[in-house]
């Protein structure tokens, strides 16, 4: 008698994103990133407008940091943490490049899963985005990573109600269906309706508002079909930036001149 072959295994839906297991040093991120981001909190002073209300929740809040001058627009950046983790407050170094430009930045948090679903998160971004632009003159571009970059991508879809002029995802999951196999979805409790209706791959681009995708060049294959796909749906430009990963592609915004935050600000 012979041995039975192993069972076939491949492609596993948790492997595909699992960014961290193919990140070296992947561990360091976060930690850097708090840090980073306190630091920068504490250097605003009177420029950081902190804990502000966007809604009822008690992750209805955002900061709003302030150039010197009278804004030139406000960029929203939307974390990540596949709408199970983080908050705003592990990000805020990141508005270095866009205020530098002259712009102000908001940053919201959310209600993650389990209390809220992806599309009850979606609807408090749209809360956000609509607070935000009675606050800040000019036009409001949203990006954001991840599952962040789902969330600003929903800003741009023809059925959301903010007063968005562009919307730049960054690593954006825009096809959901793939994630109803993962062992997150015990907490995300995707269903079919759900993820039809919160895939903005599936869903039209608002007229008069602009997109343009950006992923790392080195990202996991998933994460560059994401990104694809919904460049191709959307009929947009996409940037696969060389050299990043799914944790250091957000590096550039920290940078007045990276091409990112010219993509954001231009």
């Amino acid at each position: 008698m012979t041995n039975a072959p192993p069972a076939y295994a491949w492609p596993d839906p948790d492997r595909d994103y699992a960014n961290g297991a193919f990140i070296a040093g992947a561990d360091a991120y976060v930690p850097h990133w708090t840090a980073a981001a306190a630091a920068f909190r504490s250097a605003q002073g009177a420029s950081a407008r902190l804990d502000l209300p966007y809604g009822p929740g008690d992750q209805h809040r955002f900061d709003l940091f302030l150039p010197a001058e009278s804004p030139r627009g406000c960029v929203v950046f939307v974390h990540g943490g596949y709408w199970m983790a983080f908050g705003r407050e592990a990000w805020s170094h990141l508005a270095a490049g866009p205020l530098a430009q002259g712009w102000a930045v908001a940053m919201p948090s959310y209600t993650l899963a389990p209390a809220a679903r992806i599309a009850e998160m979606t609807q408090e971004i749209a809360a956000a985005c609509r607070s935000i632009a009675t606050m800040v003159d000019g036009p409001l571009v949203v990006t954001g990573h991840s599952a962040g970059g789902h969330l600003s991508a929903r800003m741009g879809c023809a059925d959301i109600d903010a007063p968005v002029a562009r919307v730049v995802p960054i690593s954006p999951l825009s096809e959901l269906g793939p994630l109803m196999a993962t062992q997150m979805n015990t907490t995300l409790k995707l269903d079919m309706a759900e993820v039809a209706a919160e895939s903005p791959a599936r869903l039209p681009l608002r007229p008069g508002t602009r997109a343009h995708v950006w992923v790392g060049a080195d990202e996991r294959p998933a994460f560059l079909w994401q990104a694809r796909v919904l460049s191709e749906e959307w009929g947009c430009g996409w940037t696969a930036a060389p050299g990043c990963h799914h944790f250091n592609v957000i590096d550039a915004l920290a940078d007045p001149a990276s091409d990112l935050v010219a993509l954001l600000t231009g």
